[in-house]
């Protein structure tokens, strides 16, 4: 029984000999795993990659899903977007006084000269440490020296303007595309501080005393305004007053001129209608008259024809 249990045993030699295979199988596997994951890489958004070579960098490739070759090829990321570099550094002004100020300056490497950057720097902050910080101080540092500390400090957008001209002249022939640049934390020492305080208070002080008495002028003035304006009133009122008087008295005089045309003309007319009565009077009479003459006279007022009527009779 013994034996024939043996018998059905599988061979040991057998059982190894297919352990070795599927070992084989796994690490074939695991190579090709490996050799596909080596081969694959991705650059993201806002870089680009350097493909290097055993060590050589050859070609420059984009944001995205690449192939390369697996443990021959490597890839060196570069950023492409703004970037800002700060420098902390001490100057002297055009009056030769000791400032201290932190500079900045944003910069974008630009995308169709990212490979020369690499292949000349080695890389972003390579570039940063040997060429853009020493240009960034040196700009800064002239630009300061071109301005008194008073100038500074009431127009630091101009020293910003001359640093930025004067580092972009510096850097024209590199790489890179310089964005904007600020001057920050400027410091000045303690005693000039000071006095420009005091300087600014006496200017406040005088600035408030000219408002005063511009005040009290413009005061002085609105009440001569006022003055003005009453006798120029009264002056108007006054002329009103005579130009009325006159217009009556012209109206008055006027109707008087009428009223008198009118009574003359009413008198004339009276007299012409006496004159024609008294002529009528004077026919009625002589129609009636016989031709006798009267035979008494009473004046040498009356009429002849008076005592016609008595002597008729």
């Amino acid at each position: 029984m013994v034996e024939r249990n043996i018998n059905n045993l599988p061979d040991l030699t057998e059982l190894a000999d297919k352990g070795k295979g599927f070992a084989v199988v796994i690490a074939v596997l695991l190579a090709v795993t490996i050799t596909i994951v080596q081969s694959l890489y991705t650059v993201d958004e806002g870089h680009v990659g350097i493909i290097k070579r055993f060590g050589e960098a050859t070609e420059q490739v984009n944001p995205g899903l690449h192939i390369k070759i697996p443990f021959v090829d490597t890839v060196e990321v570069l950023e492409i977007r703004t970037r800002k570099n700060l420098e902390k550094l001490n100057a002297s002004t055009h009056e030769q006084m000791p400032v201290t100020a932190e500079v900045s300056i944003n910069w974008t490497v630009k995308r169709d000269q990212a490979f020369e950057l690499f292949k000349r720097y080695g890389g972003l902050s390579q570039f940063e440490s040997r060429i853009l910080d020493p240009k960034l101080r040196s700009a800064a540092k002239d630009a300061l020296a071109r301005y008194k500390a008073e100038e500074i400090i009431q127009n630091r957008s101009r020293v910003i303007s001359q640093i930025e001209e004067l580092l972009v002249e510096e850097t024209k022939e590199y790489p890179v595309k310089l964005d904007s640049a600020q001057l920050e934390n400027l410091g000045l020492p303690q005693k000039y501080i000071q006095s420009i305080e005091t300087k600014q208070t006496e200017k406040n002080l005088a600035a408030a005393e000219k408002h005063r008495l511009d005040r009290q002028n413009l005061e002085a003035q609105r009440a001569v305004n006022t003055a003005n304006a009453k006798r120029d009133a009264a002056k108007a009122t006054a002329d009103g007053k005579a130009y009325a008087i006159k217009i009556e008295a012209v109206a008055e005089a006027e109707a008087i001129k009428l009223r008198g045309l009118a009574e003359a003309e009413a008198i004339s007319k009276k007299a012409e209608a006496l004159s024609e009565s008294y002529l009528l009077v004077e026919y009625v009479r002589a129609q009636q008259w016989n031709g006798q003459m009267p035979q008494t006279i009473m004046g040498s007022d009356q009429s002849i024809l008076w005592n016609m009527g008595s002597s008729s009779k």
